[in-house]
């Protein structure tokens, strides 16, 4: 009889380790105890060396769905005469080591239990249990117990309470555990927040749903606007009520099944969809797509798609469908298809309170479907796109080498030989004293096909973000290093922050634009729970470059009141950061950084740039050629004035008033002719633009990024064509692409002038690329910036890079390429 005290990390709270764990001692006949404190779960056990290994094996072979094992280590104790039996223990506070698990949609067995009905849970929109169910959205601070959530003012009636207190059930210590009888319940609000009597607020929202009605809808993350899809009308009252003229929604079907007559769904992106993390899934449209759901997506080459991840989003569906018993109907399409937008208007925070949303909602919806479930920090719906791409050793699914791999198991408390175990260290006289004991192993579970255990991280390595926000957040994203504590605040657009600790970064759900009072609250929110959640308290704080950012100054102020160093990053070095960090890069990399805007070292705006990055230095090889901004940041909104200026640079100013039938048109041209307001940019963005502008494909941007969504989506619509012979000329330090631009601008079909963009480009910047490998060495290059977001372009590119002898190409995988992973980027930068 020998005894062992074993310590897990990771994500192991809140996803039924302990009851895994109790299971597992019963069977395998070992006695003792296992408890949840801030370092994760620990486990003291004794019993004979061939249980303790199998014990040890089955820990991260087996571990629960939502559960992530990072580490898994066991010391020897001296075996307790007396101690007989094994009990689940109550948490143990302390400082916390370990993290929260993101949100995850419902089970399938939660879903069986809300659509039978013989199952006491019947239609209950709050069911869950230790394997789905909210987790980050109603936590306060760890240990993930319940009163430290939402749910503590909710007191469990015997039935649920025998549920949450027997280890074998599935609801063991599921902290949002509740029914009817106990827990939240819904409301249906009027548009002015009275309440409506109504004996079924789902039947009701439905039909308020199918008579064309707004409804403000109360999620896991905070309030969706929905209205039905096929109505046009609705639709149109929707954007018009919330000024979003052109941006496309999302839509919320009921099933894999139901998204057929809308759009292409391969495998992997059905994944994605049917995953726990429930992103928004980018999709080509199918022709009549457009016809079908009036207003939705107008002119985007994609639609995006999510299913159902809450009980009440399941609900509205299934009485849509006549509530059908069992979960059979989800098969075939479902009519419902529902319009699921954020509740931000204005480009504020996400609505999460229930008088918050009557509040700034007014004049948006025509009812709100509430509950009582306070939302603790809202979250947003995560973004993705579905990725070809192999993923990287750091973190990739099961096979090969790194976090991935099934990892050699060591035997760490027995001397008998055993099929997977290797046997002790030899030459110590007690095998519990030997090395092995001491000494942990690490990656992420895999089972014994070498598979990953932990879904999300399956759905993870065939994910390009968008948006990483509910689902991921705040799932760790690990670093090659261990390094002090950073706090890194983001930049201006798509702002998230992020914390560090240890070898791992955390960071935070989509903040947004910073360019309103109520954003910049949240960006302190977000920091300040995300500190408070995680126990961190940063050692220095980093932010960008640009001085006037609501994010550099907040930085500031914090540092200042805590005596703590900051440290300024230069946005672009940032964006190619982020990917080495993601990546576990250390050594020097050539990064392809393709963006917006960023302030560059020289005071200009940057955005086109080749650089050498060398962990916390970088040098500027080259950028693409500057091009005129007429009227600054406007140029940025309106894409004629990026054409205009280029067609001004090509000698061909007096076309400007002919091309481009606007009132400003003139006085642009005078301005350019000047000088006067005409700052310049090495901005691939604005590259996009002035394109678009040249092909006639948009004159002035409903929303940031339309222009170059567009011409990609006319690109992808019209297929591949040959670069342009003669479209770029490359310098040592410039790449020049106006002879492109020239060409494009005499293009009658806009269609092949978007392809032939796309083409040429890809070229161009694969030569560009190809001649700083062979002046540097350097063949890891790294691409980084919001422009890598464009399928056609990243797909183009890294195929051609990837084809020369010695080159490898990163991608951000984990983060988005835009500015949503710039604070991953800055956090990484501090550290080195």
């Amino acid at each position: 009889m020998i005894a062992a005290r074993i310590r897990v990390r990771g994500q192991v709270q809140g996803v039924g380790f302990r009851p895994f764990v109790y299971r597992l001692a019963l069977e395998l006949g070992l006695n003792g105890w296992v408890l949840n404190d801030a370092d994760g779960v620990e486990i003291e056990v004794q019993g004979s060396a061939l249980a303790l290994d199998e014990l040890l094996r089955r820990l991260r072979s087996e571990a629960p769905d939502l559960a992530q094992v990072d580490e898994v280590s066991a010391v020897p104790v001296e075996a307790a005469v007396q101690r007989s039996g094994f009990a689940i223990l109550e948490s143990r506070p302390g400082h916390a080591h370990t993290a929260i698990t993101p949100d995850a949609a419902t089970c399938p067995d939660c879903l069986n239990d809300i659509l039978d009905a013989g199952n006491r849970r019947y239609r209950y929109p709050f069911t869950n249990c230790t394997h789905c169910g909210p987790r980050y959205t109603i936590t306060r601070h760890l240990p993930y117990d319940r009163p430290n959530t939402s749910m503590a003012k909710f007191v469990q009636c015997p039935a649920c309470q025998h549920e949450y207190d027997d280890p074998l059930n599935r609801r063991f210590h599921a902290q949002p555990n509740a029914c009817a009888e106990c827990g939240p319940g819904l409301t249906l609000l009027e548009a002015d927040g009275s309440p409506v009597a109504v004996t079924d607020p789902i039947a009701s929202s439905v039909e308020l749903l199918r008579a064309g009605r707004i409804l403000a809808i109360k999620g896991l993350g905070g309030f969706h606007l929905m209205c039905d899809a096929r109505n046009a009308e609705a639709v149109a009252r929707l954007r018009q009520r919330k000024q979003r003229e052109e941006k496309p929604f999302a839509v919320m079907l009921a099933g894999s099944a139901s998204i057929a007559p809308f759009a292409a769904c391969n495998d992997a992106e059905r994944q994605l969809l049917e995953s726990r993390e429930r992103p928004v899934v980018l999709l080509q449209k199918l022709p009549g797509c457009d016809a079908a759901l009036p207003g939705v997506a107008p002119g985007m080459a994609e639609l995006g798609a999510l299913l159902p991840y809450a009980p009440l989003h399941h609900l509205l569906f299934h009485q849509a469908a006549g509530r059908p018993d069992g979960t059979g109907w989800l098969a075939a399409p479902q009519a419902l298809a529902l319009v699921c937008t954020s509740a931000n208007p204005g480009g504020e925070p996400l609505v999460t309170d229930n008088d918050e949303a009557v509040r700034r909602l007014c004049g948006i919806a025509d009812a709100f479907l509430t509950h009582d479930r306070d939302i603790v920090v809202g979250c947003d719906d995560s973004v993705v796109r579905a990725s070809k791409e192999t993923p990287s050793p750091l973190w990739g699914e099961g096979g090969g080498e790194g976090r991935g791999a099934a990892a050699p198991h060591p035997n760490l408390l027995g001397t008998h030989p055993h099929p997977n175990l290797p046997l002790a260290p030899q030459g110590d006289s007690d095998p519990l004293r030997a090395k092995a004991l001491a000494e942990s192993y690490k990656g992420e579970g895999t089972n014994e096909k070498g598979a990953c255990s932990d879904l999300g991280q399956t759905s993870l390595a065939r994910a390009c973000f968008i948006r990483r926000a509910r689902g991921y957040t705040p799932r760790a994203i690990k670093l090659a290093q261990a390094g002090r504590t950073v706090l890194a605040c983001g930049g201006w657009f798509k702002n998230t922050v992020c914390l560090t600790r240890g070898d791992e970064a955390f960071l935070s759900q989509h903040v947004g634009d910073l360019d309103n009072a109520a954003t910049c609250r949240s960006l302190e929110e977000t920091a300040r729970h995300l500190m408070n959640v995680l126990e961190i308290e940063p050692e220095i704080v980093a932010h960008d470059l640009h001085p006037d950012f609501f994010s550099s100054r907040f930085a500031a102020d914090f540092a200042r009141q805590r005596g703590i160093p900051t440290l300024a990053v230069q946005h672009h070095h940032a964006h190619i950061a982020a990917v080495m960090a993601e990546h576990g890069l250390v050594e020097p990399v050539l990064g392809l950084a393709l963006d917006g805007v960023g302030l560059g070292t020289d005071g200009k705006a940057w955005g086109g740039e080749l650089l050498r990055v060398d962990g916390a230095s970088f040098e500027r090889l080259g950028h693409l050629r500057e091009l005129a901004l007429p009227g600054g940041d406007r140029a940025a909104r309106e894409p004629w004035r990026m054409a205009a200026g280029v067609l001004h640079a090509l000698g061909r100013a007096e076309e400007i008033e002919r091309r481009f039938d606007l009132p400003a048109a003139a006085v642009l041209r005078e301005m350019l002719e000047r000088g006067v307001n005409v700052p310049s940019t090495s901005s691939c963005g604005r590259l996009f633009d002035a394109a678009a502008g040249l092909l006639g494909v948009q004159m002035i941007s409903a929303f940031e990024g339309q222009a170059a969504m567009l011409l990609e989506g006319r690109a992808q619509a019209y297929g591949p064509v040959a670069p342009m012979k003669d479209g770029y000329t490359v310098d040592p330090d410039e790449l020049n692409l106006l002879p492109l631009l020239a060409a494009l601008s005499q293009m009658r079909d806009a269609g092949h002038g978007a392809a032939l963009f796309h083409a040429t480009l890809a070229e161009a910047l694969a030569v560009w690329v190809a001649a700083a490998r062979e002046k540097t060495g350097l063949g890891h290059v790294v691409l980084g910036g919001g422009c890598f977001l464009n399928r056609v372009l990243g797909t183009e590119l890294a195929a051609r890079l990837e084809r020369s002898a010695g080159v490898k190409v990163y991608r951000a995988r984990q983060a988005p390429p835009n500015d949503g992973g710039l604070s991953l980027g800055q956090a990484w930068i501090a550290r080195q």
